[in-house]
């Protein structure tokens, strides 16, 4: 099996070996093995690549030097011995004549490499056998542009929308204009000059890649009348491909999500909470969820014609587990919220149970259960499961019809949420999976203050000396906070300045929305004063706060179970 990484790569070529290709965008755990070998800030698509043939012992492998990066990485894996055949594909970044018969110089060299390796002969039949003439879709799609995704990733793509998704990144949208009269010619013709050329000619005229340096034609991806979304997805240490983002974004009218990760999959779950977030989104809210409207048995139904009945909402969190219970006129008739422990579905269960204990009604008595929040998908008892963030947008247009924009500081995450006057969700962003900023950042300052959550909420607000925290980074802001300590620095002022760092942060992510009032503050840090203060300072805008803040997620699912029930 031969591995490419590049859609530049003449993989009909190997076919005239008897070769298979295949594209290696494996999405490693970690980079354990990798880190050993390459440096810290090499791109994750590289440090993937190593580590595959140092994990998975990937014996062939044709790379093209389209960037430093690439060829830093060929420079490592040749350093390992542990390829048996690599090969460093020279690809010029033009697609004039010029550069055409260039490139087919490097194929030609590429052959007769792999002719000396192999020992086997070229089967000029098979090659042209290998292409395959493409279809094109004329139904509404979703389109994935940007840099390369995983299998991983694409799989959560397309499992979390309910339309056509296709893959428009690098090696996905390989399609070389070989297949006319040309290359039918070339294959009569004497000699394999003319072969080479035709080729190259083929390769070089598909859609460019960003790396080349004519990249106009890839106005066509995002101006095509049949695309309806569009999710862009960018690696860390990978500049190229967010200039064309904010090309992109300016120009595109329907849907955008950018997503970026470091091509490993320790972030699944978050990715898995934007895509579907995206995809209810661009689905409308009236039909959210993966679940559609539950089927509802027939003892759920009788129990409805009593017009006596109640539905939950389940916020699985990582900090918290939280359940709401409304009855059939949209009224909370119970509330609650426990530490998450014992894993979602144990967390949820009981948690549930209090709630139903506080209301006095028996389980039987809710027709229909909605979850959202991380642990969503391992609670068997939801007859349907939604993001936390289309539930908050639901929640807080519930508890404030004015809010515009919510900001959800949770115990992992922090989120802004621009809705519209119905409550739909109209865009949001992320942070990513760092802790910096989040309700664990908190618990950690408090832990290393020796102060008790309720305690850091309210001491920074009588602050005097204007302490700086310079790193929003969690481990270091910890060791910083320990030096203040030492330095017999104020509490108070110490907290402040965590609370203005906390804020930095946050009103930089809202920031990138626009500004657009109401503002609401959910989440357990909604009860934290001192950030609250902060964070309104640096947005110049007064937070509308609630009791219900922390449970506005629960809530939101909720409502979305009565809707569900037809209401």
């Amino acid at each position: 099996m031969i591995y490419y990484v590049c859609k530049y790569t003449p993989i009909e070529l190997f076919a005239g070996f008897g070769e298979e290709c295949q594209v290696l965008e494996s999405m490693p755990e970690n980079f354990d093995l990798s880190d050993q070998v390459a440096h810290g800030n090499l791109c994750g698509f590289g440090k993937s690549v190593i580590q595959a043939i140092l994990q998975d012992g990937v014996k062939e492998l044709v790379l093209v030097n389209c960037c430093d990066c690439m060829r830093r990485v060929y420079d490592i894996v040749k350093s390992t011995g542990k390829c048996e055949f690599l090969y460093m594909l020279d690809l010029p970044h033009e697609d004039r004549e010029c550069e055409a018969r260039r490139f087919a110089g490097s194929i030609a060299r590429l052959k007769k490499a792999y002719e000396s390796y192999s020992g086997k002969t070229f089967d000029r039949k098979a090659f042209f056998q290998a292409f395959r003439k493409k279809t094109e879709s004329k139904d509404p799609y979703i389109g994935i542009l940007g840099v390369r995704v995983s299998d991983v990733l694409e799989r959560t793509i397309r499992d979390s929308l309910r339309m056509e998704v296709q893959n428009l990144t690098c090696v996905s949208g390989r399609n070389p204009e070989t297949t006319g009269k040309e290359l039918k010619a070339a294959l009569e013709a004497e000699g394999e000059d003319a072969l080479y050329l035709a080729y190259a000619r083929g390769l070089l005229a598909q859609m460019p890649c960003f790396r080349m340096n004519h990249t106009g034609q890839r106005n066509k991806m995002y101006l095509d009348p049949n695309l309806r979304g569009v999710i862009y997805h960018t690696i860390k240490f990978c500049d190229y491909y967010g200039f064309e983002y904010a090309a992109v974004k300016r120009e595109i009218s329907v849907p955008i999500l950018k997503i970026e990760t470091d091509f490993t999959s320790q972030s699944a779950g978050q990715l898995s909470t934007r895509v579907e977030a995206f995809a209810e989104t661009i689905q409308g809210p009236e039909n959210p969820g993966r679940g559609g409207t539950p089927v509802l048995n027939e003892e759920r139904r009788e129990r409805m014609k009593t017009g006596n009945y109640y539905v939950a909402g389940i916020d699985s969190g990582s900090t918290s587990t939280d359940v709401v219970i409304l009855n059939q006129d949209r009224e909370i008739v119970s509330s609650r919220i426990i530490p998450t422990g014992g894993g979602a579905m144990v967390s949820a269960e009981k948690s549930l149970e209090l709630a139903l204990e506080q209301a006095n009604i028996a389980r039987e008595d809710i027709v229909c259960i909605v979850t959202t929040g991380y642990g969503r998908a391992y609670i068997n008892s939801g007859d349907d499961s939604i993001t936390e963030i289309t539930c908050h947008a639901k929640g807080a247009h519930y508890l404030n019809p004015n809010v515009r924009t919510i900001i959800d500081i949770g115990g992992q995450d922090i989120k802004a949420i621009r809705v519209d006057g119905e409550g739909a969700v109209k865009n949001f962003l992320m942070n990513d999976k760092c802790a910096a900023g989040t309700g664990r950042f908190m618990e950690m300052m408090a832990r290393t203050l020796g102060l008790t959550l309720e305690e850091i909420s309210v001491k920074g607000l009588d602050w005097k000396e204007n302490i700086v925290i310079s790193s929003m980074c969690t481990v270091f802001a910890e060791s910083e906070v320990v030096s203040l300590v030492a330095q017999n620095k104020s509490v108070p002022d110490i907290i402040h300045g965590l609370d203005n760092s906390v804020a930095a942060k946050v009103s930089a992510l809202t920031a990138r929305l626009g500004k657009e009032q109401e503002y609401m503050l959910t989440g357990g840090v909604a009860r934290n004063q001192g950030i609250i203060r902060a964070l309104e300072e640096k947005l110049g805008e007064k937070l509308y706060i609630c009791e219900e803040a922390q449970i506005c997620g629960a809530l939101g699912a909720a409502l979305f179970a009565l809707e569900k029930c037809g209401e």
